[in-house]
């Protein structure tokens, strides 16, 4: 008898899109935020959309796990140890249920949920959704990327480094690399977002040109990631290891659109 049926991307999108606007944009005007025990923001958007996406992904794929970044870190833990541990299984989703929530909590329109099904040790599907732009980003491993349905092929560049815009996170980088950066900047202009997974997706629109962060967590970057590397993007951490290794370590990512860029950004950073 043949196994349970893999998850379908267009599915997975609709999904996530339809939960976000149901459970996310109603809660934007009164996100009654407040602080987790490891010092980051919680809301009521937060644990509304990971309670909805883990009841609609197991009415249609029950067989799949879920591991949502508001669970208790032993279950987390749990959950990734037995999918790391069975490569021919069904996988696991990896769901960030509102990533930005500080801009969230803020009012600062940028912010969105990201979901990835990881499988075999590798990211198999990717979803992010920008919740106030409606900008649905999708890839699976090996067919492409889009956004809102239309291909997303990063574009090609003739930006130099000098010229380039450029997506730091200062605050997680060694404090050598963030000094050496805020002072002697090897590009035109910076700018931070605050949403790790739509810093991904919008270096695979063309939005920025490098990228660079010091510390993310497996739900922050595993669906953009697969977003940027369908989209012909470039990434690495900054021990040159990739990015995504399977477990839930915090990672540095070192990022851009352009293979030319990509290599002098990577050199610079090397210096």
């Amino acid at each position: 008898m043949p196994g349970p049926a893999a998850p379908d991307l267009a599915r997975v999108a609709r999904l996530v899109r339809q939960a976000a606007l149901q459970e996310i944009l109603p809660r934007a005007q009164d996100p009654n935020a407040r602080l987790k025990a490891d010092g980051t923001w919680v809301t009521d958007a937060d644990l509304a959309m990971q309670r909805r996406v883990q009841h609609d992904l197991a009415a249609l794929w029950p067989h799949i796990p879920l591991l949502g970044e508001e669970m208790p870190v032993e279950l987390q833990t749990r959950l990734m140890a037995a999918e790391a541990a069975d490569p021919e299984g069904p996988g696991l989703w990896v769901l960030d249920p509102l990533d930005g929530t500080s801009n969230f909590a803020a009012g600062l329109p940028v912010f969105g949920p990201s979901l990835a099904w990881l499988q075999g040790g590798l990211v198999r599907l990717g979803v992010v959704f920008d919740v106030m732009r409606d900008e649905l980003f999708s890839a699976a491993l090996g067919r492409g990327a889009s956004l809102n349905g239309q291909p997303l092929p990063t574009p090609a560049t003739q930006v130099p480094l000098a010229k380039a815009i450029a997506c730091v996170d200062f605050k997680r980088l060694p404090a050598p690399l963030a000094a050496r950066l805020a002072t002697r900047p090897p590009y035109s202009s910076q700018r931070s977002i605050g949403s790790v997974a739509l810093d991904w997706c919008w270096l695979a629109a063309g939005r920025f040109h490098l990228y660079l962060h010091g510390s993310q967590g497996l739900w922050d970057y595993a669906a953009g990631g697969l977003v940027l590397a369908e989209a012909g993007g470039h990434s690495r951490s900054l021990n040159g290891s990739p990015v995504f290794n399977n477990t839930l370590d915090k990672r540095s990512a070192v990022a851009a659109g352009d293979a030319a860029l990509f290599a002098q950004w990577a050199a610079w950073l090397a210096a």
